[in-house]
């Protein structure tokens, strides 16, 4: 059988496009603070939500975002076909915790912040492929579970350089179907793992730009779209600086996507009044930009075709102690509102 869906060396154009037939996302009380406050579903005010721990909260915070995605497209859980859900945490206990509950079919993905692109790229790819009607892609992420996993206990109160960025406390989760009438999900840029060589824990835009830059340029070579085709490229968690590495490079390379182009992890926080530094970070940031305010602009019709690449920082603690760079992926989804 040949591969007929391809389009040159890393995108696929989906025959038969799923849509996005609802969302939802929690966020903890910092988020709510920021500038897309409007566009959550639910705002926490503390960090635990009841729980004993910061990572049962971050179950707790996924699997009842996932549920809330579902009855708001007016399905039951027994309707889901498949979930495809990971985090940051150690074996991405987040995720397969908060959904052993749900007697749902599930598929757990680790590819750090970009988790939310990957897994929205094999829920659409399932769909695609005749193998389900109903499945949920979904992703969390939340500050005080990741500061205790990769850098420092809170108690111990560093001095944040001004290169690092904030955890996003949140879940967003997307049901896609089979069956409905968009926004559609047509196309599919799958990244390559891209590694320069930094080591900076408190530098990850530095660290997952070039990532960004190999699956922007790879999407357009593959496509034949230019920047101009799109009402917003929209990177995951790069932040200011990463932000700017990726425009400048992408530049070089004779693309010029400054028009169109922002950052999730610069959405989500007013960076100076909320003190984040060079902006927000963590599987929930694109996550729940994705699900609130994306997804509300392309419904009410303000935007009609978005280019969504999350990007992952490929590190654990061991590798960091034991020296290793930072690996950097990132995954690129086009979302549109009427099929071409």
């Amino acid at each position: 059988m040949t591969a007929t869906k391809r389009l040159g060396k890393q995108t696929i154009k989906l025959q038969y496009p799923p849509s996005i037939v609802s969302t939802a996302s929690i966020v903890g009380k910092k988020e709510g603070e920021g500038p897309l406050s409007k566009y959550f579903d639910q705002i926490l005010e503390d960090a635990l939500w009841g729980e004993k721990t910061w990572e049962k909260a971050e179950s707790k915070i996924l699997r009842e975002t996932i549920i809330k995605a579902v009855t708001k497209a007016s399905l039951s859980l027994g309707d889901i076909q498949y979930v495809f859900a990971g985090d940051l945490l150690n074996q991405c206990i987040g995720s397969s915790f908060g959904i052993r509950e749900l007697e749902i079919p599930f598929f757990g993905l680790y590819g750090a912040c970009s988790t939310m692109a990957e897994s929205l790229s094999l829920a659409a790819m399932t769909i695609d492929g005749g193998f389900a009607d109903y499945v949920v892609a979904a992703t969390s992420s939340h500050f005080c579970s990741a500061e205790r996993q990769y850098r420092f206990p809170l108690e111990y109160g560093g001095q944040r350089p001004l290169t690092s960025q904030w955890t996003v406390t949140g879940s967003g989760a997307v049901v896609l179907s089979s069956k409905e009438n968009g926004p559609y999900i047509t196309h599919i840029t799958t990244g390559k793992i891209v590694d320069l060589g930094i080591k900076d824990v408190n530098n990850m835009g530095a660290a997952m730009a070039p990532a960004a830059v190999d699956t922007i340029y790879t999407h357009f070579e593959d496509t034949g779209f230019i920047p101009d085709d799109y009402d917003l490229i929209i990177t995951g968690d790069l932040a200011q600086i990463g932000k700017n590495i990726t425009e400048e490079l992408l530049q070089e390379k004779g693309c010029n996507i400054s028009r169109q182009y922002n950052d999730c992890g610069l959405k989500i926080f007013d960076n100076k009044k909320q003190d984040t530094h060079a902006g927000g970070s963590g599987c929930g940031c694109s996550a729940v930009v994705l699900a609130g305010y994306l997804y509300n602009e392309l419904t009410k019709g303000n935007l009609n075709k978005i280019l969504f690449i999350a990007t992952g920082a490929l590190l654990s603690p061991i590798s960091s102690q034991q020296g290793e760079s930072i690996p950097g992926i990132a995954h690129a989804v086009t979302i549109q509102n009427t099929l071409e």
